[in-house]
């Protein structure tokens, strides 16, 4: 029997390349597998840098810039949302409210736990989105915003990354302020 690894998933791509190098999902087509990887690259990113945070380091907020928390909690919802889209749905009430609620106090477990879940959720619903013609209409939001299930996809994956850049740069200040403490 395999005995299993408890070291964090995160931990275990940190002298691996990044997902898109590794070969990996090749029986997906190029465009879903991009958006495959940027969701798989999100998660280790987040991981590598949330992982010492506290949950008051989390939630911390300065220099006019949002909270890591926030960002983990708009990612998470915001590949459900742009998702919902892609699959021809509109939004839930459920997602308004998660929407609407987006930077409220929850704790770091929950966190993860929701952001871990979206994003890989989200991987799955680009897995099974992956053969729709990239070139079907869809609309976005209450006005029905002219755009592509392709289109959808690849806001997912810049979406994603750029709130994640802002999340590191978030954390790496939230690290700095707590070493020039000591």
């Amino acid at each position: 029997m395999k005995q299993q690894s408890k070291e964090p998933e995160a931990a275990k791509h940190v002298n691996q390349p990044e997902p898109w190098l590794r070969g990996t999902h090749t029986e997906i087509p190029a465009v879903a597998r991009g958006v495959v990887h940027a969701l798989e690259l999100a998660v280790e990113d987040t991981a590598r840098w949330t992982s010492g945070l506290t949950e008051e380091e989390l939630h911390q907020t300065g220099m006019g810039l949002p909270s890591v928390a926030w960002q983990m909690q708009h990612l998470a919802r915001s590949v459900d949302r742009l998702l919902s889209y892609a699959e021809e749905r509109q939004l839930s009430a459920a997602q308004m409210e998660a929407l609407r609620s987006e930077g409220e106090p929850i704790s770091a477990d929950s966190l993860r736990a929701e952001f871990q879940m979206s994003l890989q959720e989200g991987i799955g619903r680009v897995v099974t989105l992956a053969g729709t013609d990239l070139e079907t209409a869809r609309g976005v939001g209450r006005k029905n915003l002219p755009t592509t299930v392709g289109g959808l996809l690849v806001h997912v994956a810049d979406h994603t990354q750029r709130h994640v850049g802002q999340l590191i740069t978030t954390a790496k200040l939230v690290l700095e302020l707590r070493n020039a403490g000591r």
